[in-house]
């Protein structure tokens, strides 16, 4: 959980202002907490309660109004949250890693994951996305290796996680479907030796650096384990008292070290 807020938050001075290095601050002064992380604490908060992601997205979105959606989000909340929009954008896989902790199968797991993007993102990429990055946060917490990860996503999604960032990063460019973010984020998790490289590999991209971040640092906590304290202590710091609270009860109740 405070893997997806971290990385949301040191992506986000990085979003206008593309980064193709790994070098920078961590966490820089003017970061902050996106709708990546509103959105995320949103599904936190559904599956804590009663499972409604779109009475919990309408209402976190409403209460942080100026947290940074897209357009048509912005125009499904001035709906009162009606039908959804056949979105493929990468905002349904960015709010998604609560559902591969809290479901204990593959089924349920993708199951639940499209529940939860199709509120808004029922597009099959949109879908595609948020079940990808579920599964495989749900693959890293139960023990399964890079590798099997890697192999298990390919198949089920029909995602090139063979590609290194190496390869990706010279000509990626800011793309916010979820078919042009969402295996980069993986792979930016699959190339990394721990959580804060799967981080600044995502922001070392260029592209739509706290989404990216926010989702392969979800699916690197879940396979490292607890962050450090430094980085958690920090990514706190950038929360309201609400958010921080809905945080830390799913942590309390869900989220469990691999060891």
């Amino acid at each position: 959980m405070f893997g997806a807020i971290a990385g949301d938050i040191i992506g986000s001075v990085y979003e206008r202002t593309p980064m193709k290095r790994k070098d920078f601050p961590l966490f820089h002064p003017q970061g902050r907490f996106t709708d990546d992380s509103v959105l995320t604490l949103a599904v936190a908060h559904a599956l804590l309660e009663d499972g409604d992601y779109r009475r919990w997205v309408w209402e976190y979105a409403h209460r942080y109004p100026d947290a940074g959606y897209g357009a048509s989000f912005i125009h499904w909340l001035q709906t009162d949250g009606g039908k959804p929009y056949n979105s493929w954008g990468n905002g349904s896989a960015m709010r998604v890693s609560a559902v591969g902790y809290v479901f204990d199968t593959p089924e349920r797991v993708l199951q639940e994951a499209a529940a939860c993007a199709g509120i808004t993102h029922n597009h099959p990429e949109g879908i595609k996305g948020a079940q990808a990055v579920a599964l495989a946060v749900y693959l890293a917490r139960q023990g399964a290796s890079k590798a099997a990860l890697r192999e298990e996503i390919s198949r089920r999604f029909g995602y090139r996680l063979n590609r290194s960032l190496d390869a990706i990063r010279p000509m990626y460019r800011f793309d916010v479907s979820c078919q042009g973010s969402v295996p980069e984020a993986i792979i930016a998790f699959l190339d990394a030796s721990d959580y804060e490289d799967a981080v600044r590999n995502a922001v070392s991209l260029g592209g739509d650096s706290d989404t990216q971040a926010c989702m392969a640092g979800a699916i690197a906590e879940a396979f490292y384990g607890p962050l450090s304290s430094d980085i958690e202590l920090e990514a706190k710091r950038y929360l309201t008292e609400d958010l921080f609270e809905v945080a830390s009860a799913f942590c309390d109740r869900f989220v469990v070290s691999r060891a």
